[in-house]
């Protein structure tokens, strides 16, 4: 292989057992954040640029399948085999509230305006909860035709998006409503369903195959055929020139959005991949896997910096975070036990 198309990855270690989803925060005055959801039921928050650890969030005793941020990245939410959704400060760690459910739930989403959380889970029921009256009982949806596998708000939080574990389509709910007002047919289940920063797509993966759907007219866009099994896939925020797609081959595939043509495939999960989600500004992306461990890799096509980017400790490019602000992040938080092995470990150590 030709030395310049090696990318090296942020490697971000931590986690004891399979990462199962990935979730960036939009752009804040402290940065961007990622979360992590893993099967060793202790999600994890990272500045988003450099993959440092910041703190994990401890309070669920099963598997966690699904974590996100609101908008501000000033509260988490995650839900867990452990059949509850927990909403947490992602300042201190503590736990803000725990939304009791009757089976596990497998996705959860903040609203854009952050006043509610979507839940939905093995139950077939979507749920709505108030944040600002967290005791109240939720708004149930409609039932799901199938166990619910993905969530996602769009259409400024008029519209909800749901997926099944078990059945092919995205099914999308009219909030005021809770009817169904369309579905996206696919052959296989939609094991990952992104709604683009912009709002125009509606990025999904089921099966071997990619497709991309208006998000007003709810109409096909494209579909790519893939090399593999994909379990996820994301457009690249900025331009919408590319995306990437990842699954049990344990690659990164990326592809021209335009043509569907493969531009690059990178290697170093030791895993099949299940998650993968662009970083707000599409300069990087994260990767999260069987293996245990995320990959941050530079989106190119930056062959000068891409040696530069192999600690967890050496940002690459502007760094948007001071040291102060990662401190009150960190100030007060649930520090991992020491037996978890180095977050901060390098790449070159993997």
């Amino acid at each position: 292989m030709d030395k310049k198309k090696v990318v090296v990855p942020l490697v971000c270690h931590g986690h004891s057992r399979p990462v199962v989803d990935l979730f960036y925060s939009p752009i804040t005055p402290d940065g961007f954040f990622l979360i992590s959801a893993s099967k060793d039921s202790t999600p994890m928050l990272r500045n988003g640029e450099t993959g440092d650890w910041i703190g994990t969030f401890e309070g669920h005793k099963g598997a966690v399948w699904s974590c996100c941020l609101d908008t501000n990245a000033l509260r988490a939410a995650s839900g867990s085999a452990d059949f509850t959704a927990k909403l947490w400060d992602a300042l201190t760690g503590d736990v803000l509230h725990s939304f009791e459910h009757k089976h596990i739930v497998r996705a959860c989403a903040f609203s854009e305006d952050t006043h509610h959380l979507l839940t939905g889970g093995v139950e077939k029921i979507l749920r709505i909860f108030d944040l600002n009256r967290p005791d109240a009982p939720p708004r149930e949806v409609d039932n799901s035709p199938g166990s619910v596998r993905t969530v996602a708000w769009l259409h400024s939080d008029q519209t909800i998006l749901s997926s099944c574990t078990d059945i092919g389509g995205v099914r999308l709910w009219d909030v005021r409503s809770g009817k169904i007002v369309s579905t996206l047919e696919t052959k296989s289940p939609v094991t990952s369903a992104e709604v683009s920063q912009d709002g125009r797509y509606i990025t999904t993966a089921d099966g071997t195959t990619v497709k991309f759907w208006d998000a007003n007219h709810f109409g096909l866009v494209k579909s790519y055929d893939m090399p593999c099994n994909v379990e996820s896939a994301s457009l690249e925020p900025k331009l919408g020139n590319k995306f990437i797609a990842g699954g049990e081959d344990m690659w990164i595939h990326m592809f021209d959005f335009h043509t569907g043509e493969e531009i690059g495939c990178n290697k170093g999960h030791h895993g099949p991949v299940h998650c993968l989600r662009f970083s707000p500004g599409g300069e990087s992306y994260a990767s999260g896997s069987e293996d245990g461990t995320i990959r941050i890799w530079q989106s190119g096509p930056l062959n000068h910096n891409e040696h530069d980017t192999s600690t967890a400790n050496g940002p690459t490019g502007k760094v948007k975070v001071t040291a102060d602000e990662v401190t009150q992040k960190i100030e007060g938080f649930h520090i991992a036990k020491e037996g978890k092995p180095g977050e901060k470990e390098e790449a070159a150590d993997a």
